[in-house]
């Protein structure tokens, strides 16, 4: 990357005047850490109230309103159901510049309601669990946003922090309308993070996403006495599941696809009337996502046509790839090594051994939880709508480890583990990290213009557009 001097930048009016006269950021920094763990016990039954609601994608009324009134009470403007959704919202606090955002996401994931134990035991009646740990996502981002303010509230920081609550992250790319909403315009950098089995700055990439629902139409008809007068809408659902497993030869290597079936009819001795498939198509390039989205569309088009049925598809979600600005980066890894990892109990240690056993394969020592890795370019895997923040406004994020090192995301033992006090103890490892960083960006001009800077060269003459189209929030997906 190019060097940027403070002369140049300023040349290029990249470099925003902030407030001067500010304590050393050491001493903040120092208060920070200390005024967020005397708040440890607020902020652990915070999360796991919102662990105990385990909403799915947009329909976060009871953990969105729980996160909007803790910060109401601590003096933050809260706007409602922007973006046309419901459970999302924006909470601000100060004026001026610089404009720092902090994204919280509180959404649970369908089929892993789990009890906070280290054996698989579901709970009878729920449906869904945080799995992925956003309970503890949403609960640490409002608490940095909460220690901000209070620095800027006694004058020792100077600008506007701004507090995204961000549903349906799982599939549903929330975010994606925040963007198209223009929610992120005048926004200087964005902090976030993710629970995970580790310590460690998130400098990797998150892979694009497109998903649609397919549906196909038929006649239904009796299966055996007169199958001749049906057309079986979940044969045209086969017929392009079995054209896309053979396409999956034909397509970049890196391609990821998958599918559930999630209507394939009511009875077997009726033909189905009505069959759906639902849809994830992953590459790390937003352009070869969309080509290959194109042509799972022709398949189903194709199978429609070869069963006599109609097709209909519904786009979900689209998301871009993560781009990573190492400017910020480099400042987060600094404050990460700054806060430390997670020390367990023997109690928990017990239980973290437990849980590695569970999974069947080799995992690291529990111990690892207490190391922060070393800042390493890594393949994230997965997707995330963090991925079109970071095209708009510059973006930095880490993970921490709320789970038994070792532990897979999306897993029962995941939810587990997010339900005890381990996952609390790594929530914190992310409150202090943001915090910190977020205490850099606020008083280091120079960070901030370096951080656009760069944003501007990796985005080059590329113009952001949301791949789900103008589309509006799919408020229903999980249902």
């Amino acid at each position: 990357m190019r060097k940027y001097t403070t002369l140049a930048l300023l040349s290029a009016g990249l470099l925003t005047a902030f407030h001067p006269a500010l304590p050393p950021t050491d001493a903040l920094k120092a208060e920070a850490l200390q005024d967020l763990q005397a708040h440890y016990a607020e902020y652990q039954q915070v999360a796991q109230r919102i662990w105990g609601f385990a909403e799915m994608g947009y329909k976060e009324a009871k953990s969105s309103a729980l996160l909007q009134e803790t910060l109401r009470k601590n003096g933050f403007t809260v706007q409602a159901g922007v973006a046309d959704i419901p459970t999302a919202f924006v909470a601000t606090y100060g004026s001026g510049k610089p404009v720092i955002g902090i994204l919280a996401e509180y959404d649970a994931l369908p089929g892993l309601a789990q009890q906070a134990v280290a054996e698989k035991s579901p709970i009878a009646g729920q449906n869904a669990g945080h799995g992925c740990g956003h309970n503890l996502f949403g609960t640490a981002s409002v608490a940095a946003g909460i220690e901000i303010k209070k620095l800027l509230k006694e004058g020792k920081l100077h600008g506007t922090v701004k507090v995204y609550g961000c549903p349906a992250e799982e599939g549903g790319s929330g975010k994606v309308y925040l963007v198209r909403a223009g929610l992120f315009e005048g926004v200087d950098a964005v902090v976030h993070w993710h629970p995970g089995s580790e310590n460690a700055t998130m400098v990797g990439k998150y892979i694009a996403n497109s998903s649609a629902k397919f549906r196909f139409h038929g006649v239904a008809a009796h299966a055996a006495a007169a199958p001749e007068r049906g057309r079986s809408a979940l044969d045209g659902v086969e017929a392009m599941d079995n054209m896309v497993n053979m396409m999956r030869e034909h397509v970049p290597q890196e391609t990821r696809i998958h599918y559930v079936i999630t209507n394939g009819g009511k009875a077997p001795n009726v033909v189905p009337h009505f069959a759906e498939v639902y849809y994830y198509v992953r590459h790390p390039n937003r352009a070869d996502v969309q080509a290959v989205f194109d042509r799972v569309v022709k398949a189903a088009e194709g199978a429609a046509l070869g069963t006599g049925t109609t097709m209909d598809y519904e786009i979900i979600g689209g998301t871009h790839d993560l781009l990573i600005n190492e400017t910020l980066a480099h400042a987060l890894q600094r404050n990460l090594e700054q806060v430390g990892g997670v020390s367990y109990t023997a109690e928990e240690v017990a239980f973290g051994k437990k849980i590695q056993e569970s999974l069947g394969v080799p995992a690291p020592p529990v111990a690892q939880a207490a190391e922060v890795a070393p800042y390493t370019l890594r393949d994230l895997g997965g997707s995330s709508d963090v991925g079109d923040v970071s095209y708009v406004v510059p973006t930095v994020g880490l993970l921490a480890a709320t789970w038994i090192p070792g532990t897979p995301a999306h897993s029962w033992q995941a939810v587990a583990c997010s339900g005890k006090e381990i996952g609390s103890k790594g929530m914190m490892v992310a409150a202090k990290t943001i915090t910190l960083t977020a205490i850099d960006l606020f008083s280091d001009a120079e960070l901030v213009a370096k951080a656009k800077a760069e944003l501007k060269q990796k985005v080059g003459s590329y113009v952001y557009k949301p791949l789900l189209g103008d589309r509006k929030p799919a408020l229903n997906y999980r249902d």
